[in-house]
């Protein structure tokens, strides 16, 4: 394994936190986690109870058992099979001597007994309208559940959301926020910030209209919606709105910024994740592409596509906005996590989000204004040279905007970008962020298509390619607070999944050719490497057993687009997408070998980690 270091990076070590665990399961069940103090939650401890570990997106653990020391050791203490074929995209959830396991389609929760490793304790299968199979565009998958009072919330498929009782497995509240028969889907991980669950809604490629809605934790009622598109009133833009850039100012710019009414179906969905900054009582996340690919059907800045959002967690009102890349002509959503991070930047004190973006740009931005501090290539990029601090656009180099009846050639990144949804964790310890990355260019063409509600609003085709450098992917380890590289480690096919950091500096990565690894935080050097039977497009979690010793969890499980990057699907079977989805296309034509030894699982996977 290759590793590259850019810089000698000095660890700025800090006590790791001590875990805890509570007195009885009844207790850590029954009684409601605290809303989120004024002060910054860091790591996770004993517990992983929402997606990312804590509410801020740092999917770092403040657990410290495994170390670089002894990472070599790992042994697989159990494996579960959830019964579903598809990409396993999300994480389970552990709450006490309990598991917590979300399904893609059909979206089953299934419960497991930490106590007595892999045996389940009881499945919730909800009712899913099966035609949201059929309209979801970039496969079936769940991205998570989040714990809080109790209950178990998320997605599901075909727009709902739904509440679970931890403990009996019986449903407290579901409620209908979507529509499939627009196209409109839920596959997004939800989180909870005072009381409120926030989700968003999945369908740019239908040319579903993107929103953002608050529901209350105890009844699933609808407390706030705020659209990404259209006229302020309904982007819940009003007088406390200060962006940053003058560019991002204007009275209904998500509407004046398309042709005619456009907007309505102008994508900007949030499919992906949300971070919260309880001192500022701040919502973040980022909008997906602006509806069809086919730019030219669309002149204008095309806001709030691509965008960062900052919205006051009670309200919904928006704070500020920053459309990261105005009239996006190449699949630049802006859907990936922005990860809060308190830090040091040239000698002072800065509260922070850190994204990466799907056009290769990492953002270090003022959390409380939406100033862009840095924003460096943290990939190869071709399509702009850089990000001008002093207005916020992107500089586009000669000749990499897209058109209609032209195939604009050597684009880098590709429409997966050089970094997709797949998160990025971060250590407070190191400094660092952990970045799983892809590799990967295109040509691209644009192309006249229609709106039919429903149907598919792409408007595209293209073909990728590799990257220069013999490698398809990478885990980047960055500084956010110079904007470079600290090292790298090759991949030879994209990273698909998510990082974990630890307090004991070890950082967990799984990958397409079935590579669960561990390498050290501060140096990227190999600990820990087992192949497992599928692809790993899950993100790993870390918590704390019964015997109080650390665990280490993951899936396996790889569908249809993640799957023509890795040779095929698998488990064999798993839910395939129609060939005419550009991005299925793409990958079909990739030049990667198929698999030489097909699995004969016949499932995806849950893998768990310990030290002898």
């Amino acid at each position: 394994m290759k590793v590259t270091r850019a810089i000698t990076q000095q660890s700025r070590l800090q006590s790791p936190r001590a875990s805890w665990r509570g007195a009885s399961l009844l207790l850590a069940l029954t009684t409601a986690l605290p809303a989120l103090a004024q002060a910054q939650v860091v790591g996770a401890g004993a517990d992983w109870s929402t997606p990312s570990g804590t509410a801020q997106a740092t999917r770092y653990s403040s657990l410290n058992d495994i170390t670089p020391a002894n990472a070599g050791k790992l042994v697989e203490e159990f494996s579960f099979a959830t019964g579903v074929k598809a990409s396993h995209q999300g994480q389970p959830l552990v709450v006490g001597s309990r598991m917590y396991i979300v399904t893609p389609y059909p979206n089953r929760l299934i419960a497991l007994d930490l106590s007595n490793p892999g045996v389940k304790l009881w499945t919730f299968s909800p009712k899913v309208d099966e035609f949201a199979r059929g309209v979801a565009c970039c496969d079936v998958v769940n991205r998570g559940a989040v714990y809080a009072d109790g209950k178990v919330v998320y997605n599901l498929l075909d727009g709902s959301t739904v509440a679970v009782n931890a403990i009996t497995g019986k449903q407290v509240w579901r409620t209908k926020l979507g529509d499939p028969a627009s196209g409109e889907t839920l596959t997004g991980a939800p989180i909870v910030a005072k009381g409120k669950v926030i989700v968003g809604n999945a369908g740019g490629e239908l040319g579903v209209r993107g929103w953002v809605q608050a529901l209350s934790l105890k009844t699933g009622k609808p407390v706030w919606k705020a659209f990404n598109t259209g006229p302020d009133a309904d982007v819940l833009i009003g007088a406390d709105f200060k962006a940053f850039y003058a560019k991002d100012r204007g009275t209904d710019l998500g509407a004046t910024s398309w042709p005619d009414r456009m907007w309505q179906q102008g994508g900007s969905t949030s499919w992906a994740w949300f971070s919260y900054d309880p001192g500022l009582n701040l919502v973040y996340y980022g909008t997906g592409n602006p509806g069809v690919w086919n730019p030219d059907m669309r002149p204008g800045d095309n806001k709030w596509g691509a965008s960062i959002f900052a919205r006051n967690a009670d309200t919904g009102a928006a704070v500020w906005a920053y459309q990261l890349t105005p009239h996006d002509g190449w699949d630049y959503d802006a859907v990936n996590e922005s990860i809060v991070a308190d830090m040091t930047i040239d000698g002072r004190a800065r509260k922070v989000i850190v994204h990466f973006n799907k056009n290769g740009f990492a953002y270090t931005m003022d959390r409380a204004t939406g100033e862009v501090i840095n924003a460096n290539k943290f990939g190869e990029v071709t399509w702009a040279d850089h990000i001008d601090l002093k207005t916020g656009v992107p500089a586009v180099n000669p000749g990499m905007a897209t058109h209609q009846g032209d195939i604009t050639q050597g684009i880098c990144p590709s429409a997966l970008g050089v970094k997709d949804f797949e998160p990025a964790s971060y250590s407070p310890r190191t400094g660092l962020f952990y970045v799983p990355a892809i590799n990967l260019c295109m040509n691209y063409e644009p192309l006249k298509t229609l709106y039919i509600a429903g149907t598919p609003f792409w408007g595209a085709d293209l073909d990728i390619l590799p990257g220069s450098g013999g490698k398809m992917g990478e885990l980047i380890a960055w500084d956010a607070a110079t904007g470079k590289r600290a090292w790298s480690v090759d991949e030879p096919l994209p990273l698909y999944a998510g990082t974990l950091a630890t307090a004991g500096d070890v950082v967990f990565y799984g990958t397409l050719d079935r590579w669960f690894k561990a390498v050290n935080a501060t140096t990227g050097e190999l600990l820990f490497k087992k192949q497992l039977e599928c692809g790993i497009v899950g993100n790993p979690i870390s918590y704390t057993g019964p015997d109080g010793k650390q665990r280490v969890a993951v899936y396996t499980g790889v569908g249809w687009m993640a799957g023509g990057f890795a040779g095929g699907t698998c488990p064999a079977g798993a839910t395939a997408s129609s060939d005419a989805a550009p991005m299925a296309r793409a990958s079909a034509r990739l030049p990667i070998a198929k698999a030489s030894s097909a699995s004969t699982v016949t499932s995806g996977m849950l893998h768990v980690f310990r030290l002898p």
